[in-house]
């Protein structure tokens, strides 16, 4: 199973076990971190879910789809290693990922 670093909003990091099959989303908000509100379950539809990815994962994760561009386009977060957990599959590949938890806008 990957394991996974999660930093909070706070600048706090945990390990967290992510088992395979589930959104990065569903592994972060299972795993108690409350400020990745996720708010449409996991739709691509609000980007309350947005994190920003270790870049040396970044050719690791799916490509960005054009509906998640657009969402993201409304954070005043965002950079070039913004992405939504929701549209991340947990796979070996991600097996030592560090993820943080966006700011909220």
């Amino acid at each position: 199973m990957p394991q996974i670093t999660v930093v909070n909003q706070a600048g706090e990091e945990r390990g967290i076990e992510a088992p395979l099959g589930r959104t990065l989303m569903e592994v972060i908000r299972d795993n108690g971190f409350d400020e990745l509100l996720a708010l449409c379950g996991g739709c691509c539809s609000c980007a309350t879910c947005h994190v920003h990815i270790d870049a040396a994962f970044m050719d690791k994760v799916p490509t960005m789809s054009e509906d998640e561009n657009d969402l993201l386009d409304s954070s005043d977060h965002r950079n070039g290693f913004s992405r939504l957990s929701c549209q991340i599959p947990m796979t070996d590949a991600l097996d030592g990922l560090k993820v943080t938890i966006a700011q909220e806008d």
